[in-house]
């Protein structure tokens, strides 16, 4: 008997400004506008795809000391953003990426359970940790975690945010008119939390919202990365774009689940994704390499080749040849918080490893680094791109996809014209939302669903 075909989950990303983004092209607009997000998002939601997602930086990053010219300046904080996005859509799921390491779980549990009462059930919190004392500077603790200690203090965060999204059953607003009576309980959100990183006790002040609580997504490619995921998110990000990569990363991740007396079925592998469409796969293939000269240019080729060598390169001609100069090893950093550098534990290495490339292939530095960064994940004609979808899906390589568009924000409408009917037609996509919470989009059962029976009774 063969097996049923899965059904693909999609969500898009509206991206900040780096180096998958096109910021120079004509058709390229603000990242700052609310148009923008609503364009996105209608978009998204016109595919149905499950959510949007947002990611966020929590400062600036610097190259040199200066702030870095492809970061966004000025981009408006998440859960603004989300929740006016809220008001424009009315099923597409809406997904934050908020730190567990420079907030506290009474007010990041409050802002969730308000988004998800504003939007009606379709509230994600992407759980991160910071990895360095560079972004903690911007706070009045300052510093940072080890990475075990960053996992510990995760994981009890998420544990005392649900504490506080339980601390409501949803049965205790009452608002009889007639006897005046508004609550039928009296210890209505309390909470109790004794532990090593949170000591609080209180009143939750959000009544339980439409969902219980948000969808949890992690993004951490780590044993305790994926470790946690196991133990309590509902979907995980992976950087993994090649079948082979995708299919270990998702049965390992899965086979952890167990273990958590979790089924499979309950955490979803989601790669981030770009892609790249023509009418041919011929065409797009040539696209997509005018778009990756146009996503590395010099300026940004001597930045990359900075993260590696760790000292200013700027007076190397990006269309000449590799530094014969060796990387500058030592704890400070010339690149201020960007995760790329913890990819290069061994920068001379690296540096030999490019060197060869380049003179093998009579490279620059400009074609080393649009030959050994980020490809786009799909590239052909909409037929092409939709079956190699499908394939990795089928083949469990992952249970969906999160696409990154190069342009912003109408970089997703061709896929949304073009792909989605095809995936529709497949029979392997939806062509109407069934339901109206995020839950509901994902396949994942309302929290209460899982209560123990003490408090399903109480």
């Amino acid at each position: 008997m063969s097996k049923p075909l899965k059904q693909i989950h999609l969500a898009a990303h509206f991206p900040g400004v780096n180096n998958t983004t096109v910021w120079s092209d004509p058709a390229a607009g603000s990242h700052i506008e609310f148009s923008s997000f609503a364009h996105f998002a209608r978009t998204a939601e016109r595919a149905k795809f499950d959510f949007l997602f947002l990611a966020e930086g929590l400062r600036l990053r610097e190259q040199g000391g200066t702030i870095y010219d492809l970061d966004v300046v000025g981009r408006p904080d998440t859960f603004t953003v989300l929740a006016a996005l809220a008001a424009v859509t009315e099923r597409l799921g809406l997904t934050g990426t908020i730190n567990s390491t420079f907030n506290e779980p009474y007010e990041v549990a409050r802002q969730f359970a308000s988004l998800d009462h504003l939007s009606d059930g379709r509230s994600a919190w992407n759980v991160v940790t910071s990895w360095d004392a560079f972004t903690g500077e911007n706070f009045r603790r300052g510093g940072f975690l080890p990475q075990d200690e960053r996992y510990s203090r995760a994981k009890e965060f998420l544990a005392t945010a649900h504490e506080l999204f339980d601390s409501w059953r949803g049965d205790e607003i009452l608002a009889d008119q007639a006897t005046g009576t508004f609550l039928r309980d009296a210890k209505a959100g309390a909470f109790v939390h004794l532990g090593q990183h949170f000591d609080i006790h209180g009143r939750f002040n959000v009544p339980r919202s439409p969902q219980g609580r948000p969808v949890i997504f992690q993004a951490g490619d780590s044993e305790e990365g994926r470790e946690f995921a196991a133990s309590g998110a509902d979907a995980i990000f992976s950087r993994y774009s090649t079948l082979k990569e995708g299919q270990a990363f998702y049965t390992d991740v899965k086979s952890r689940l167990a273990k958590y007396g979790r089924r499979p079925d309950q955490l979803l592998i989601l790669p981030a994704a770009t892609f790249v469409l023509g009418d041919t796969d011929q065409e797009a293939a040539e696209l997509a390499r005018e778009v990756r000269r146009q996503q590395v240019s010099g300026a940004t080729a001597i930045k990359h080749l900075e993260f590696v060598w760790n000292r200013d390169l700027s007076a190397y001609d990006p269309e000449g040849p590799l530094p014969d100069v060796d990387p500058v090893v030592a704890e400070e950093h010339i690149s201020r918080g960007r995760a790329q550098v913890r990819m290069y534990r061994d920068p001379v290495a690296i540096a030999r490893e490019w060197r060869q490339l380049a003179e093998a292939n009579k490279w620059s530095i400009r074609d080393l680094v649009i030959n050994t960064g980020n490809r786009q994940s799909f590239v052909g004609s909409p037929a092409t791109v939709a079956q190699t979808i499908n394939d990795f899906v089928q083949a469990d390589a992952s249970d969906g996809f999160i696409l990154v568009p190069h342009i912003t924000p109408g970089g997703l409408d061709a896929f949304a014209d073009q792909v989605v009917p095809l995936l529709q037609e497949q029979g392997v996509f939806r062509t109407e939302y069934e339901g109206t919470t995020l839950r509901d989009h994902l396949g994942l059962a309302h929290p209460d669903a899982d209560a123990p029976a003490e408090r399903a009774a109480s």
